[in-house]
């Protein structure tokens, strides 16, 4: 039987999430599985993964294929690297000190790359928010200051024939 570790399509038409389980690879994309290892929704920027660790490393050691999709959620999250290390261990090309601190290490890399990212996407929307509102007072302000020039103009309309029509009258008995 051949076990393939795969994603299962959940969710609405245009927001689809997937669980990552291990099924035999004959059985349908969304039927029958032997375990479920995670979560992956790629809806959320950056994308949401939640896996067991221990659970998906055990099922690679077992042999377990993992698709394209998942090799590559796989290698983000470190699983692909943790099994390349301990087959290392295996053959004797390290000790298993030496793999555990590689992983530690890549580890905490990896995951000062994804804070930066979040930290970068919030400072990007905080900075779109306040260069909307900017934009949203200028437009605001001209508009004030058109219906202003507006204003002033109808007052001063409003004044200057109020003026003539006091002086309209008596030029007109004058001429009579």
């Amino acid at each position: 039987m051949a076990v393939k570790i795969r994603l299962q399509r959940f969710g609405k038409k245009d927001s689809a999430f997937f669980h990552m389980v291990v099924a035999d690879g004959r059985a349908p994309r969304d039927g029958k599985f032997i375990e479920k290892l995670g979560i992956y929704n790629p809806n959320t920027n950056p994308a949401t993964i939640d896996i067991n660790f221990d659970s998906t490393l055990n099922w690679l050691m077992k042999g377990a294929q993992p698709t394209d999709t998942c090799r590559a959620i796989l290698s983000y999250r470190g699983v692909m690297m943790k099994k390349h290390l301990l087959e290392g261990v295996k053959k004797g090309a390290l000790t298993e000190a030496q793999a555990e601190q590689k992983f530690t290490s890549w580890q905490n890399e990896k995951s000062g790359k994804i804070l930066g990212k979040h930290d970068r996407l919030k400072k990007e929307s905080t900075e779109q928010a306040q260069a909307r509102l900017k934009n949203e007072s200028a437009v605001k302000e001209a508009k004030a200051a058109k219906i202003a020039a507006k204003m002033a103009e109808a007052a001063s309309a409003a004044s200057a024939p109020a003026a003539t029509e006091g002086e309209a009258p008596a030029e007109t008995s004058a001429a009579e």
